[in-house]
């Protein structure tokens, strides 16, 4: 047996991997090809790319990369068409690989998705490019299967591999501890978020909104992770026009930890939500973009869906603050994170459905995959022996 994965994102490496593993429980001799991490190459990939070649993230950096990604996706057509592996397993990166499926699966091979780009939140109309491309849709949100399904796509949910990676047993005083604060400090993380174009509409609202928070409470303590380097001179430029004079750590990247050691998160409306979700710690969410933008989204009805975080879809009930466009400002941001700093029972609303929310992602994502995928193999090929004998 032979399998092809593309991963595109260092998430997805992490996600290859335990697949593979799994896998290769159930098909031993199976040898697994493709566009592969080094996680993934240690669980025995034969990498044919680097999953440096599809991590691109932002507008403009995919335009400028748009004729290398192509020719990418040209030469990996070729080589599956030439060696008709078993299943083709495409990982999140849905503008490549929903592409390079639909192109595999014209072709009569058996092609899967695992992580569902966010059709039920807008651009619903690429459900039509999945139905061409997809065998199997493996959904990561409980939500997602039935929304395939009641549209008439193939679709399997298998818990969220992030709450099978995260430690959600790390205490804040664990956490503080870790980075070196007092254990009876009160520390606030502010992510303001991972691209340029966040940082430009939110650092100085964040800024400004610790300054508020330092009046209120004098020697609290701030925590931002800096995803990449090229964005720690903005968010200290942030600091020095905003909030002089704090206790600010700055982070080279480490979300992680500095969720961990947060009595407090204030954060950018995106996937470091949901990880704040499984950790355990509360949150204010805030969303500010172009007025084009947030015009086409909000007020035009893009976005189809009532919240921008992830927490407030997944819960029972909306618990999560969320200050979009206008109310991204500090007198708004200010006393909705004091509010959990200072208040038990504000603090205790959001823990006590996160726990429900953490319990029903965790699954073990890569087994209910693999499980999922050798299901739909067997079923393919007992169809194909079936068409033999007649």
């Amino acid at each position: 047996m032979r399998i092809a994965l593309v991963a595109g994102e260092l998430s997805g490496d992490l996600l290859g991997a335990a697949l593979i593993a799994e896998l290769r429980k159930r098909f031993p001799d199976a040898r697994f090809y493709g566009v592969a991490g080094p996680c993934m190459r240690e669980a025995g990939c034969e990498a044919i790319e680097s999953i440096e070649a599809l991590s691109v993230m932002g507008l403009f950096e995919v335009v400028r990369h748009l004729p290398r990604l192509l020719r990418l996706r040209s030469r990996l057509i070729r080589r599956f068409s030439a060696d008709r592996p078993d299943c083709v397993i495409g990982i999140d990166a849905p503008d490549f690989n929903l592409g390079l499926e639909h192109a595999l699966r014209r072709q009569g091979l058996f092609t899967v998705h695992c992580v569902s780009p966010s059709v039920w939140a807008w651009r619903e109309g690429r459900l039509k490019t999945i139905a061409r491309a997809v065998d199997l849709m493996l959904c990561v949100l409980p939500f997602e299967e039935p929304f395939y399904r009641q549209r008439g796509l193939s679709a399997t949910y298998i818990g969220h591999p992030l709450a099978d990676q995260l430690d959600d047993s790390i205490s804040v005083e664990q956490g503080k501890a870790r980075l070196g604060f007092a254990s009876d400090s009160e520390v606030v993380a502010i992510l303001p978020g991972s691209r340029h174009s966040e940082l430009h509409y939110l650092a100085d609202s964040f800024a400004a909104t610790a300054h508020w928070l330092a009046r209120k409470k004098p020697g609290l303590k701030f925590i931002t992770p800096i995803a990449k380097p090229s964005l720690r001179p903005a968010m200290q430029a942030a600091i020095a026009r905003h909030a002089p004079g704090l206790h600010w750590t700055l982070l080279e990247g480490g979300s992680r930890a500095a969720l961990q050691a947060a009595d407090a998160v204030l954060l950018a409306s995106g996937t470091a939500t949901l990880e704040c979700l499984l950790l355990g710690r509360p949150m204010v969410v805030a969303y500010q973009a172009s007025r084009w933008s947030a015009w086409l989204m909000l007020d035009l009805g893009l976005l189809k869906i009532p919240y921008v975080s992830l927490p407030n879809l997944l819960c029972r009930e909306p618990v999560v603050p969320e200050l979009l466009r206008d109310r991204a400002r500090p007198e708004f941001l200010g006393p909705a994170v004091l509010d959990l700093l200072d208040s038990a029972g504000a603090r205790q609303r959001q823990l006590a459905q996160f726990d429900a929310v953490r319990t029903e992602l965790k699954r073990d994502a890569a087994r209910r995959a693999a499980a999922a995928i050798a299901t739909s193999l067997a079923q393919r090929m007992a169809k194909k022996s079936v068409q033999t004998e007649q």
